[in-house]
């Protein structure tokens, strides 16, 4: 594969960060849902040649929300979203412009939307984390309207499915958005979000996601419902209504 002839190039994230042990994702589906899988299964086009299990976790096992959240919208918005997302997932590509969409609309100024990172190492093995470890160092730097200047960016450019050139893509980015383009470099040949994104990862899969996108909005009363992949703008902005009424 192309990222395995690229692992020393500069623009990759180590071998040490691969995901010990290895996560086995798999599809979770909702009725009109899409999502990137991995299994044991061959994929083909990004669809599962097999039914995916049922999920497990709990949703109310999602990480509190905080300050140090990527977090687009009002951030002290009482209805959040929390997007578990994979730069190379086509699907997440498609929920990302329908989560802008949902937090652009002035009636959802009670909203707002925390991406996560997640991550698919069996789809997208080696670019995906290089990544999201290039949006952490992108936060890092330039903070919270920067991390979102990055991911929006990179999902405009870029052709998914690890096919992405990294190497030539991420530093265009890191020029635009007018990070110290040295200092990205150190951060990112660091690893030091390394953690983080495993503490993500293993987040996403606590709350039940197997796959991406996974999202998991939390009700002004706490109360918590899954969005099983890239559902359409319309279906996210019923679970909002349901979250409104909740008591």
């Amino acid at each position: 594969m192309e990222e395995t002839k690229q692992q020393n190039n500069q623009y990759l994230v180590p071998a040490a960060i691969l995901i010990a042990g290895g996560i086995v994702a798999v599809a979770v589906f909702m009725s009109n849902s899409s999502g990137d899988t991995a299994s044991v299964a061959k994929i083909d086009n990004n669809q599962p040649t097999q039914a995916a299990p049922q999920p497990t976790g709990s949703t109310d096992a999602v990480r509190e929300v905080t300050a140090e959240d990527h977090i687009k919208g009002n951030p002290n918005a009482p209805i959040k979203i929390v997007e578990y997302s994979d730069f190379e997932c086509p699907f997440c590509k498609r929920f990302h412009g329908t989560m802008n969409e949902i937090v652009a609309d002035p009636a959802n100024n009670d909203v707002a939307w925390v991406y996560r990172q997640f991550p698919l190492e069996q789809l997208h093995p080696v670019k995906a984390m290089a990544e999201a470890s290039a949006s952490e160092c992108a936060a890092a730097l330039g903070g919270n309207d920067a991390f979102w200047q990055f991911a929006d960016r990179f999902m405009e450019l870029t052709p998914s499915n690890n096919r992405t050139e990294i190497e030539t893509v991420i530093p265009q980015i890191v020029r635009e958005i007018g990070l110290d383009e040295t200092a990205f470099q150190a951060c990112f040949e660091s690893g030091k979000y390394n953690d983080h994104i495993q503490a993500d990862i293993a987040n996403a899969v606590e709350t039940g996601g197997r796959g991406t996108p996974w999202s998991v909005l939390i009700a002004p009363n706490g109360k918590t419902f899954p969005i099983n992949g890239a559902q359409p703008a319309a279906s996210v902005q019923q679970l909002i209504e349901i979250a409104r009424n909740e008591q």
